[in-house]
């Protein structure tokens, strides 16, 4: 396969997912780590695809674009980790938590799992399947219905009719894009409206999204940045993100990705 060829393959891998592991070209093209990694690059400074930590992300994407939940789920793995690491520390055993969908709220579901007697409430129907899968004592989950998303989120009038009355400790909440101006946004109307009522159904909310998604912008807002409790990213976000971040949200935690051992953590604001 001549480079160019190869270079093509690969672009249109990423179109059609989304998204692509290094180690998910080098499987399917039959070629070295090294090889697909300046592919990626070459594609990257011609402005056809965006290079990310492990792999690539299409680029452009519009305000109304939605990847799934298993596009989104190859990407930033060790920073998701290392940021439900540090969102678990505020789980304690007999809480009742909200859980909203996503990739990184499902990591939180599964560094919770074996947390006894713990009540989540969740639209999200990958957080739900694990919690029920993990059988740990006590655990009550409660899954809203709605319309299903492309990340597996229950949406709708269905959801938001089944979050009113009820009442959880902290919700963790995930994001599409952070903007200093738009908030949290999410390229889901309907989506946008389910997450604010689990902001209603909250003494507490702790945002989880790691560092890439500040600065973008989805086509709805749903909560503004000054009424988040919490938010927990990871240390690659840069100095002016973690500017605007520290003067916006109450507390910001920066977890630091390392797998095979616990996140180094460190607190501002």
């Amino acid at each position: 396969m001549l480079a160019s060829q190869r270079r093509a393959a690969i672009l249109a891998i990423v179109e059609e997912h989304g998204a692509a592991r290094v180690s998910e070209l080098v499987d399917q093209l039959g070629v070295s780590d090294m090889t697909v990694r300046r592919d990626i690059e070459r594609l990257d400074g011609e402005g056809l695809l965006e290079r990310v930590h492990g792999g690539a992300v299409a680029v452009s994407p519009r305000a109304t674009d939605e990847p799934g939940f298993t596009a989104k789920s190859t990407l930033m793995t060790a920073e998701k980790e290392a940021i439900a690491q540090e969102a678990a520390r505020l789980v304690q055993p007999g809480a009742t938590i909200g859980i909203s969908a996503g990739t990184t709220t499902y990591e939180l579901a599964r560094a919770v799992r074996d947390v006894p007697h713990l009540t989540v409430v969740t639209n999200s129907v990958p957080v739900a399947q694990l919690l029920h899968e993990s059988q740990a004592a006590g655990h009550v989950v409660v899954l809203t219905g709605g319309v299903r998303t492309p990340s597996d989120a229950l949406v709708g009038p269905v959801a938001v009719s089944a979050l009113q009355g009820l009442h959880v400790d902290r919700l963790f909440l995930g994001a599409h894009g952070i903007d200093r101006s738009a908030g949290l946004t999410t390229p889901n109307l309907v989506e946008a409206e389910t997450n604010r009522a689990l902001v209603r159904s909250s003494r507490s909310v702790c945002v989880l999204a790691d560092h890439t998604k500040v600065g973008i912008v989805g086509l709805s807002s749903f909560l503004d940045l000054h009424a988040v409790d919490v938010l927990i990213s990871d240390s690659g976000l840069g100095a002016r993100a973690r500017q605007v971040l520290e003067e916006s949200v109450e507390h910001l935690v920066l977890a630091a990705a390392g797998r095979g051992r616990s996140p180094r953590t460190e607190a501002a604001g």
